[in-house]
């Protein structure tokens, strides 16, 4: 899993070997062996790895998710994905138990459903998203008036 990731990870980046590794301190030579397989790095590399490439330690080193066949990278801190879920007859999805988990959604709970064309659909809490546009009719109002 570790080694999939560090590929996934520097290309997904556009970096060589050799970039990553004098980010980090070490010979390209080792890096190397470490996306091989060959070798592990100990905790303290695998923290400059995790930070360098903006992931925790655990999903660098444990991540193996997949969406179909395709191995996924670890997620960027703060972010998530949790695989897919199947649109039922009547357009409804159930959300994964660590998505409702993470989020704090209870049953009951009101969701905007957010759309992109382009990028695709996005679920905001009703009560942050209802938050976030009152600051935002504010901002607007005292612009107008300075």
């Amino acid at each position: 899993m570790l080694a999939d990731n560090l590929v996934i990870l520097r290309n997904i980046k556009g970096l060589t070997q050799e970039a990553v590794a004098e980010a980090i301190g070490i010979s390209r030579q080792s890096y190397s062996k470490w996306e091989q397989g060959e070798t592990i790095p100990d905790v303290e590399k695998c923290d400059k790895l995790a930070k360098f490439y903006g992931v925790t330690i655990d999903s660098l080193v444990n991540q193996s998710d997949k969406i179909g066949n395709v191995k996924i990278a670890p997620a960027p801190i703060g972010k998530h994905i949790w695989g897919t879920v199947t649109i039922g007859t009547k357009g409804q999805i159930v959300i994964p138990k660590a998505a409702r988990d993470v989020f704090n959604l209870k049953d009951g709970d009101r969701v905007v459903v957010l759309g992109d064309e382009k990028e695709g659909i996005a679920l905001v809490k009703a009560e942050i998203f209802e938050e976030k546009m009152q600051e935002a009719l504010k901002l607007s109002q005292q612009a107008l008036f300075e």
